[in-house]
């Protein structure tokens, strides 16, 4: 395969699982699992298939996707549009059976379907997490998109306790066992972070991914007719690089390192890499990035040298 012709590839163990390398591909790039091959073949280590919900959905209305050159951003108002849980899950099921000897990582990133109200969200989660266990290596939960109305919401903590601690209930019904983390928005505030970090550490989830899409609109290049004309939507690639960052420094200081953290948002390049590494990530997964330099900026970021992960392995 592609990257093992890469010079600083570093096959690494975490929440006890083997990565091929630390470079992955976040959710909403393959939603449905159909091009795991081709992504595997371009040197991603894992790849993060969804957001899954247990209904199809046809999404959003187009045009729902809008590039930011002067930015080198996205605006993105998806809306979870996916074949729904039962067909890729068979679709899943077919690529394990067919490519037994593949090293890549297979996330699986569950959501909750637009029509279900969020007193209900966590039977989402439920139904998703059953299909998916036998054939994703780790599970992110999505509570944190800006396109499905009141899924913010859920990241208050006591309903993120209630679905979490749910699916690790429901883990424990499973000969394996999969590593459960959560994706977290940037634009949580001080004190929302703190009470995720005191969640996390209390019902020791495996881990998070930092960060979702941002609704902010601050200090962009792009004229602000356009991006009135272009409307709501999560902002991604390198505006939010900074805040990402942030992010995952606090939540790595506050913590001395003990909460596993996959960075994701403004990854465009091997120094945004090696930024995301030493704030305390052990993995890294682009998106935006990926659009704009290509399948290039995988084999870039893991032939640049010297690349050193600021927190321990877990």
């Amino acid at each position: 395969m592609l990257y093992k012709q890469f010079r600083q590839v570093q096959v690494m163990k975490q929440f006890g699982i083997t990565f091929p390398n630390f470079v992955g591909l976040g959710a909403g790039f393959d939603k449905n699992a159909k091009y795991l091959r081709e992504l595997e073949v371009l040197g991603f280590g894992f790849v993060e298939v969804g957001t899954v919900t247990p209904r199809p959905q046809a999404g959003n209305e187009k045009p729902r996707l809008f590039r930011l050159p002067k930015d080198e951003a996205l605006i993105n108002r998806m809306g979870f549009n996916n074949d729904g849980v039962n067909a890729i899950a068979k679709r899943l099921k077919s690529w394990r059976h067919n490519h037994q000897k593949s090293l890549l990582i297979i996330g699986g990133n569950i959501g909750k379907n637009k029509i279900t109200p969020n007193e209900d969200a966590w039977k989402d989660y439920e139904i998703c997490f059953r299909a998916l266990h036998p054939y994703v290596d780790f599970f992110v939960v999505n509570v944190s998109s800006p396109n499905t109305p009141g899924l913010r919401a859920l990241q208050e903590k006591s309903s993120l306790k209630k679905i979490l601690t749910h699916l690790q209930s429901l883990d424990k019904e499973f000969t394996s066992k999969k590593p459960i983390l959560l994706k977290i928005a940037p634009d949580l505030n001080l004190e929302q972070v703190n009470d995720v970090i005191d969640l996390v550490q209390e019902i020791k989830l495996d881990g998070l991914v930092a960060t979702n899409t941002t609704i902010s609109r601050d200090n962009l290049n792009t004229p602000t007719e356009e991006l009135s004309a272009i409307g709501a939507g999560g902002l991604s690639g390198q505006p939010l690089s900074k805040r990402s960052t942030e992010i995952i420094k606090y939540i790595n200081q506050k913590t001395s390192g003990s909460i596993s953290i996959i960075a994701s948002g403004g990854i465009c390049n091997s120094s945004d890499a090696q930024e995301k590494l030493n704030a305390g990530a052990s993995l890294i997964e682009v998106w935006t990035g990926f659009i704009y330099q290509g399948p290039s900026i995988i084999k870039n970021i893991l032939n640049a040298s010297p690349i050193k992960r600021g927190a321990s392995v877990k």
